[in-house]
């Protein structure tokens, strides 16, 4: 029997509150929770229901052996939100701009859908705290998954950060799904332009309707560092897997290092620009990040967009940089193997892109440490071809960075000045010895 007939032979609707019983191994197991609609990947089977505790779970029907109704599903209310609130005298302006994900969230439990909060008052109403902080305005651009986010999305992105700073906002947040998070904060970090206002990029590991969300403390103490000093682009997630801080990265140096904790972001060759405790508190981990200042801000968005970024691995055949160049790319950054290195057979397809005024950059698959190409006799062959050490940049960011660079010019020897200027703090100096993760 699948799930639909179940339903309906029992009188079960999404949305009501049942009480089952599941025969397991010989064991009766009772379960009580709100029906969910069928998940749309299993086999058509499974019942799922939302438990008290906020977890959702699947149990095949034909190991249930009784089911009631406790509750029937209500009738939803018509609801209306209001776009803005009442400012408070004295707040500061912060906008919040929409792009996806579940940073702040409401569950319609007829359907078992997640909506973003993304009008004034629904947000008050999933984290009110954030309205004691700044007048808050938020504002949905679109809403994507952050894996089919495009180079098109992040210059609308940036062109509508600008918009709101120069208008008068002290401070603009970007929501943003964390899979490809750190791709647009160096995206930003390299348009945005005499920034003198924070830019801060902030997501949810978990989602709103979960008892362990990290997404109401993630939003305000992303909302506290949009009203702090620090006119730079960051990504402001849970700095441990408690409740106890976040941490404000550097928009060019921070990675996702795991797919599911909650502390999962990371900077990487370089230490977080602040530590924003659950008390409110910001302590400022260094002191050489950009300070809040007049002027307005400009979007520089001139972006190559044929540029690959290609994974070194046990068997790299060369025809994959063959294969870009013939394709008409204009930029290839390498995530070589330990101090930057490609297998030795690549090299000739490498020179010859070079030679065909193609960028070919350099960076590490590593990613702590920097890259090193003079020390093997692979890497100064490499140098010889013509290819761009990257120092200590992050794959991503080198290959954002490239983009932007190609952007503005095709000539070789510029690209390389251009890829070793330190722009927006992507190159940090020298390696330190704190900042590697234990």
């Amino acid at each position: 029997m699948n799930v639909e007939e179940f339903m309906k032979k029992h009188g079960i609707e999404v949305g009501d509150y049942v009480r089952l019983v599941k025969l397991e191994d010989g064991e009766k197991i009772e379960y009580e929770g709100l029906v969910m609609p069928p998940y749309e990947l299993s086999e058509g089977d499974t019942l799922v229901i939302k438990l008290d505790n906020g977890y959702n779970i699947g149990i095949a029907v034909d190991k249930i052996t009784s089911i009631e109704v406790v509750e029937k599903a209500k009738a939803k209310p018509e609801v209306h939100f209001k776009a803005e609130l009442e400012p408070k005298p004295g707040l500061p302006s912060v906008t919040i701009l929409g792009t996806g994900g579940t940073i702040a969230s409401r569950i319609d439990y007829e359907t078992g859908a997640v909506y973003p909060a993304f009008t004034a008052e629904e947000l008050a109403k999933a984290v009110p705290e954030i309205f004691e902080i700044a007048n808050v305005r938020p504002r949905l651009l679109f809403n994507i998954f952050s894996e089919d986010m495009k180079p098109s999305h992040w210059i609308k992105i940036a062109h509508e950060v600008a918009k709101e700073l120069n208008s008068g906002a002290y401070g603009v947040i970007v929501a943003h799904g964390t899979d490809t998070m750190g791709y647009t904060s160096a995206a930003l970090s390299f348009m945005l332009r005499d920034l003198a206002k924070p830019v801060i990029l902030v997501g949810a590991q978990r989602s709103s309707d979960r008892p362990s969300s990290d997404a109401a403390m993630n939003l305000i103490c992303s909302v506290r560092m949009a009203t702090s000093e620090v006119a730079e682009v960051m990504v402001v997630m849970h700095g441990e897997t408690g409740d106890t801080y976040c941490l404000a990265h550097r928009g060019t140096k921070v990675r996702k290092m795991h797919t599911s904790r909650r502390d999962a972001f990371r900077s990487i060759n370089d230490i977080p620009i602040a530590k924003i405790w659950g008390d409110g508190r910001i302590e400022f981990l260094r002191d050489d990040y950009r300070k809040r200042g007049e002027g307005e801000v400009w979007v520089d968005d001139k972006l190559e967009e044929k540029v690959a970024l290609v994974k070194i691995y046990p068997g790299t055949a060369p025809e994959i940089i063959d294969f870009l160049v013939d394709r008409g790319y204009r930029g290839i950054v390498i995530e070589g193997t330990g101090l930057g290195h490609t297998p030795n057979d690549m090299i000739p397809s490498i020179r010859r892109a070079v030679e065909e005024g193609v960028a070919v950059c350099m960076t590490s698959q590593c990613l702590y440490g920097r890259v090193n190409m003079n020390v093997y006799a692979t890497g100064r062959k490499l140098l010889k071809a013509g290819v761009i050490p990257c120092e200590d940049m992050l794959p991503e960011t080198a290959y954002v960075k490239l983009m932007w660079v190609l952007g503005h010019t095709q000539d070789l020897n510029e690209v390389r000045k251009m890829m070793l200027t330190n722009y927006a703090g992507e190159i940090t100096p020298y390696t330190k010895p704190n900042t590697y993760l234990i």
